[in-house]
């Protein structure tokens, strides 16, 4: 298996992926959703629904080189037409092993996703820290 798809199937396992259309499209307008995959042989439907669902948000899509029963064998299933990553470090991981690489804009959106979150993560380690220590906030 590729290793951009070993990511997408890690991704699965840590239930950090929507598989599906209904599951990718609930992600997305709950804001979760950080990168939409839509497979190469999926129809152009697919495409556009995807498109829409990331329309005027900070959540990107991505047509992969990969066709639906390489994804869905990443993830156990038979076929896969649509997908989305929720975790942007894992997202980011997934597309820096793509090959060709995507477009820069997505992965610049990416890691500037996965930026933030690392910055937020590192903050409430730093406030339980100084709660444990009884620091008093300013």
């Amino acid at each position: 298996m590729d290793r951009a798809l070993q990511y997408l199937s890690l991704a699965h396992k840590a239930g950090l992926a929507a598989l599906g259309e209904e599951a990718a499209a609930a992600a997305a307008r709950a804001g979760d959703a950080r990168l939409i995959l839509v497979a190469a042989d999926a129809a152009d439907r697919a495409w556009r629904q995807a498109e829409s669902m990331t329309a005027g948000t900070n959540q990107k899509s991505l047509r992969l080189g990969y066709a639906k029963e390489e994804l869905g064998a990443a993830v156990g299933r038979a076929q896969l037409a649509i997908a989305a990553f929720l975790d942007p470090p894992l997202a980011l991981a997934f597309l820096k092993a793509l090959d060709p690489p995507p477009p820069e804009d997505v992965t610049q959106a990416l890691q500037a996703a996965a930026d933030r979150l690392r910055q937020r993560q590192e903050e409430s380690k730093a406030h339980l820290r100084n709660k444990r220590r009884k620091k008093k906030e300013h």
